[in-house]
């Protein structure tokens, strides 16, 4: 977890205004949280931390690629993120907390760890369904497993004529 506090922005000496921040998001990073969904990262986070009075604002850029394994032929490939985030961070007591969207920060705090939300917001951004653009076409695909599989897959036509119950039901209309 050492490791984490480096995503760690001090604002008690920043001045009122905007101030960027760079993080670089990988596989060590991920590392540090145990049941990550995403395991190998190549990613740029950019941070723009907007210094108000009595708030924080947080806008979060990151962009990169991701290890991402394909749904399709099971075979590993760079998935291509690009993620735009806000978060607002208030100045105030801890018992305040009324939304959950927004981050308390204490009057003993002096700094804000980012780890956490930068961890939420790529593992967010994992598809669902994670299939390649262009399926069989790039070095990483397994040309032998989607061989098999439209070998296996049913000829769609031809159940379709030999089906019996298909022709009762087509008699109805």
């Amino acid at each position: 977890m050492k490791s984490l506090k480096t995503y760690s922005i001090p604002y008690t000496g920043l001045k009122l205004g905007r101030h960027d921040f760079e993080f670089v998001v990988d596989s060590a990073f991920l590392a540090g949280f145990e049941y990550s969904l995403v395991k190998q990262a190549d990613l740029l986070c950019k941070v723009e931390l907007e210094k108000q009075e009595t708030l924080l604002i947080l806008n979060f850029n990151i962009t990169g690629t991701i290890g991402a394994t394909c749904d399709k032929c099971l075979a590993g490939y760079p998935f291509q993120v690009a993620i735009q985030e806000q978060q607002i961070a208030k100045f105030g007591e801890q018992e305040v907390n009324e939304d959950e969207e927004i981050i308390i920060l204490g009057k003993n705090d002096h700094e804000i760890n980012i780890a956490g939300l930068i961890y939420e917001y790529v593992n967010v951004a994992v598809p669902l369904i994670s299939v390649c653009s262009d399926e069989g076409n790039f070095a990483y695909c397994d040309k032998e497993m989607l061989d098999r599989l439209k070998a296996l897959a049913p000829d769609n036509d031809q159940n379709e004529k030999n089906d019996p119950r298909w022709d009762v039901l087509k008699k109805i209309k």
